[in-house]
């Protein structure tokens, strides 16, 4: 066996010409499998685009060349025969009737492709991470439109470590799986949404063709409806039937027509008493694996993997008591409902069921974030900054009359030295400068930012504009709504807001302004912030260094000017 990997690696040192070291293969993932196979059933065809590692190449073996395959130490044989007997005895796809035929298309040596850990989907390739790996794509002969499937992995000592995903006509029958023994999948050739294999195990995230979410937020309750349109076809009328594709521009009246049949369905109590929804927006969502984004208009999309998510949201004065949303679309295809209601604490996620079709929530959070303005230290009155500024000259004062005194004792001196002593007291004591270079004006920069940030919590866009002008003059207020609006909202996912959860400082120059009432300041923060969103929650974070001008207005320290320098996604 140590002779068969030598020769595997001689194998791609003799295919490739500039060979990279791999980083350690993470087999506890299958998306990350020394061997990757994805499957693509067609009409006519079942395509498979293979990645074999280095390690698995003995279980692949009547795929390589002839001459390699002599130099792994194998007995001359014709090529032909060894493909047949792959496609036979080592990957083998058959129906009930037996093994289906199946040539080879391509095969060569590349670089793996990397896969992002959530969705699966392919990320670009960092030379330093490059792999070597035999790339293979197969076409399996499917005739007609038979029932089940049987995929079997190669049966050799010892067994290759493959991880799977399927697709039939564009939709996912499972997530990334490991294929360590023959599995059976049934076709729906009607809509391929619903096939899937016999083991549950190998079901996707995403199997149910409607679900529904809930979001408790202190000034607001989020009520979050997925559905296929193909399967609303059966409760409205979308101009879909006999379709396969949804044109671009059918996409707008199906939105509008489903977004009229959901305002009045899974009615919503808030505090036990009914609430009326307001459409926040809808979408078409691309469901990968693993996680979901909005779709760019001006796109057809396959009918079969069509999805839209339809946001209602109910204004709320503060954190509720208890939140209920009531199911009640289900129909022989929609008996079970995936559902989460989800609040600070994270998801309660659950199964909506005919005589069980209620998700209820309860405030159970023993300290909940209430979201609120911090205060800050108020700056120095006019007269702690006199106080302050005058501290030299009342010990100059002081000094001066003590060898006053020393030379001529009488009562002005005397006098001298003591208005001296308690100016330079009180000036200790009372005085203030504006902005000292120290942690406490480091502290009014960072709540100041904390402030801008926490402004956005609030969803009544009133209120925010309100709550920033508390933090923010001048002109600067409308620059810094927007930008941080625009900051805040995750393109991909059709607008959606992020809520801060951490403004965290990493660096910061204090600098005399250009005035007498306020400073300068040049500074470097991190933001990270989450939107739960579609079932899941999407986390972002990112850098920002900018120069900032802060004054005393009305008592209160303001950002009055702000120059971004960098902003950098981390």
């Amino acid at each position: 066996m140590t002779k068969l990997f030598r020769m595997a690696s001689v194998f791609l040192g003799l295919l490739l010409t500039n060979t990279a070291s791999a980083d350690a293969l993470i087999t506890n993932q299958s998306m990350f499998a020394t061997t990757i196979a994805e499957y693509f059933i067609g009409q006519d065809q079942i395509r498979v685009e293979l990645e074999i590692g280095i390690q698995d190449l003995p279980a692949f073996r009547n795929l390589i060349p002839d001459e390699i395959y002599e130099k792994m130490g194998h007995a001359p044989r014709p090529y032909a025969e060894r493909l047949a007997e792959f496609f036979d005895k080592d990957l083998v796809i058959a129906t009930q009737e037996g093994a289906l035929d199946g040539r080879l298309l391509e095969v060569g040596p590349r670089t793996r492709v990397r896969r992002d850990p959530i969705s699966g989907e392919e990320l670009p390739v960092v030379a330093a991470n490059q792999e070597s790996v035999l790339a293979a794509v197969l076409s399996y002969t499917l005739a007609g439109e038979p029932a089940q499937l049987i995929f079997s992995p190669p049966r050799s000592s010892p067994a290759p470590n493959i991880g799977f995903v399927v697709y039939h006509n564009t939709v996912a029958v499972n997530d990334f799986r490991f294929l360590g023994q023959p599995v059976v999948l049934n076709l729906d050739w009607q809509d391929s949404w619903y096939s899937a294999f016999e083991q549950r195990t190998m079901r996707r995230s995403y199997f149910a063709p409607m679900s529904g979410f809930l979001y408790i937020e202190p000034f607001e309750v989020r009520k979050e409806i997925i559905v296929r349109p193909r399967d609303m076809q059966h409760w409205v009328d979308l101009g879909l039937a006999g379709a396969n594709v949804i044109a671009a521009d059918q996409r707008g009246a199906i939105l509008e027509t489903i977004v009229n049949f959901l305002m009045p369905r899974q009615p919503v109590t808030i505090n036990g008493q009914p609430a009326a929804p307001i459409l926040d927006r809808a979408n078409f969502l691309s469901r990968t694996l693993k996680s979901s984004m909005v779709v760019e208009p001006g796109v057809d999309i396959n009918l079969d993997s069509a999805v839209v998510g339809v946001i209602f949201v109910y204004p709320v004065p503060s954190l509720p008591d208890n939140a209920t949303m009531t199911w009640d679309m289900f129909d022989e295809r929609t008996l079970m409902v995936p559902a989460a209601a989800v609040d600070e604490a994270g998801p309660f996620k659950t199964f909506l069921e005919p005589d069980y079709a209620v998700l209820e929530w309860q405030n159970f959070l023993l300290n909940p974030t209430v979201p609120g303005l911090i205060d800050l230290a108020a700056p120095p009155s006019a007269t702690a900054q006199w106080l302050y500024a005058v501290r030299w000259w009342a010990l100059g004062l002081v000094l001066v009359s003590v060898v006053l005194w020393g030379r001529n004792k009488n009562n002005a001196t005397a006098v001298a030295a003591l208005s001296g002593l308690l100016m330079l007291g009180l000036s200790f004591v009372l005085g203030k400068p504006l902005a000292p270079p120290s942690a406490a004006t480091e502290k009014v920069v960072i709540d100041l930012l904390r402030n801008v940030y926490q402004a956005f919590d609030y969803r009544e866009e009133g209120t925010i504009y309100d709550t920033l002008e508390r933090s923010v003059d001048g002109d600067l207020l409308t620059e810094i709504y927007l930008e941080t609006r625009r900051s805040l909202e995750l393109a991909n996912q059709g607008g959606a807001r992020a809520r801060v959860r951490s403004v965290e400082l990493q660096d910061i120059d204090i600098q005399q302004g250009a005035g007498s009432d306020g400073f300068r300041a040049d500074v470097t923060w991190n933001v990270i912030g989450s939107v739960g969103h579609w079932g899941h929650v999407h986390t972002r974070s990112n850098q920002y260094q900018a120069e900032l001008s802060i004054q005393a207005i009305d008592k209160r320290w303001k950002l009055t000017s702000m120059n971004v320098l960098q902003e950098q996604r981390l």
